[in-house]
């Protein structure tokens, strides 16, 4: 019987286990959790080169790019990393940071890459947070002057398993009271410049005050999301709805949040059960998941869906419940949120909540999705020694495959 590293009783037989080329296909399908490499590394030396190789470190990344673990989020305005797993998969808080100068802007994480404003710089910093690998891209000039007024956002995202990214950057032009509209425009990193601009008209509402002037524009503190193939930004303003950039026919348009919504301001943008685009409303101490459905002549319309009582579940007196909502992970549908100074992270589908920290200040958060390899080190705390050697022999037999995958 052949032992887990590789030794055969008989050279012309091979189990897979013995095929480094067809073992590296199994490790490459391990649970991407941080600990998940370390673990394996452990078993043996010949287990321990697979695993630590930076390419196959990149394989795995790639491959579990679109479902990636929920690490934690970075505070939007500090640019601070907070864990949010438990040991052993458990990210040191200083291991990632999104401080880059005196004076940046997050617009948000996906895909495992950070894109941060510089306005500085007034340029644009795609960084990676696990390798520390950033890109600097330059504002197209002729949207430079509204970079300067902080009156833009951005999202950054992968296609597929490429390893080019793609970032969108979007802003409102109200200049031409009778003719305002949004505009857009796209870098990609595989040829190095911006497209064309992309505009469509912005509604004008009737104003509710005096001030006929009251512009649209689309909130820099609230991060896109991506749901289908389209990213999306909310729009305040003299116009309370959504802006989307559809990826496949690339183009913008407006959408309108349902009308019967009361105190429409106070809305997040979300990934609705089964895809597409959703809606999260809270009010009071609950919060409500709406979805737009489109039916067969391509009509649009909003339903609402399930309402979470959020007292209830986080056991929080209605009564002195103040809520605040401080973020969104797209790919874990998890909100964090804030409730009566505990800050709480809140699975949207199987309401399992966490209490992560108490707390006065309150911040915006945003979430980091992403494969963590640990670099190719097996950290301590999953009990490496390194001055203890690792020989061709391999573990005791007592450490079984089924344990490794765990």
């Amino acid at each position: 019987m052949s032992s887990l590293c590789g030794h055969p009783h008989s050279p012309a037989v091979k189990t897979p286990l013995e095929d480094d080329d067809l073992l590296s296909e199994i490790l490459l399908r391990l649970p991407p959790q941080p600990s998940s490499l370390p673990r394996v590394s452990l078993v043996c030396k010949r287990w321990h080169t697979i695993a630590s190789d930076r390419g196959f470190s990149r394989r795995f990344r790639i491959h579990h790019r679109r479902k990636p673990p929920l690490l934690g989020f970075f505070d939007g305005v500090l640019g601070s990393f907070q864990p949010t797993l438990e040991a052993p998969n458990s990210v040191p808080p200083g291991r990632f940071s999104l401080q880059h100068g005196d004076c940046f802007w997050s617009f948000g994480c996906r895909h495992g890459l950070a894109l941060i404003f510089d306005l500085t710089g007034l340029c644009f910093l795609v960084c990676d947070p696990v390798t520390g690998d950033q890109h600097r891209v330059a504002i197209p000039s002729g949207l430079a002057t509204r970079a300067q007024e902080i009156v833009i956002n951005g999202a950054v995202f992968r296609t597929g398993r490429d390893a080019h990214f793609q970032v969108v950057l979007t802003t409102a032009d109200n200049d031409d009271k009778q003719n305002r509209q949004a505009l857009a425009c796209v870098y990609s990193s595989e040829t190095g410049v911006w497209g064309d601009l992309i505009s469509t008209p912005l509604p004008f509402e009737v104003p509710t005050s005096d001030d006929p002037t009251i512009p649209t524009f689309v909130i820099p503190s609230k991060p896109a999301v991506l749901a289908g193939n389209s990213i999306y930004w909310k729009l305040t303003g003299n116009f309370v709805g959504i802006l989307e950039f559809d990826l496949d026919k690339q183009n913008l348009a407006v959408i309108r949040v349902p009308v019967y919504m009361p105190e429409i301001s106070v809305f997040w943008i979300m990934r609705a059960e089964g895809g597409g685009l959703g809606l999260l409303f809270h009010t009071g101490s609950s919060i409500q998941l709406w979805k737009r459905r489109t039916d067969h002549d391509g009509f649009a319309t909003w339903a609402l869906g399930r309402t979470i009582e959020l007292d209830k579940l986080l056991s929080q007196e209605k009564s002195t419940m103040i809520l605040g909502l401080l973020g969104y992970a797209e790919e874990n549908n998890v909100v964090y949120l804030w409730a009566s100074g505990d800050v709480f992270m809140v699975h949207l589908e199987s309401l399992q909540f966490k209490k992560l920290f108490e707390t006065s200040y309150v911040s915006k958060c945003h979430p980091f999705e992403s494969v963590y390899t640990a670099g190719n080190n097996t950290p301590t705390h999953i009990g490496y020694n390194k001055t203890k050697l690792i020989s061709d022999n391999c573990l005791k037999e007592y450490i079984s495959y089924p344990f490794v995958l765990s």
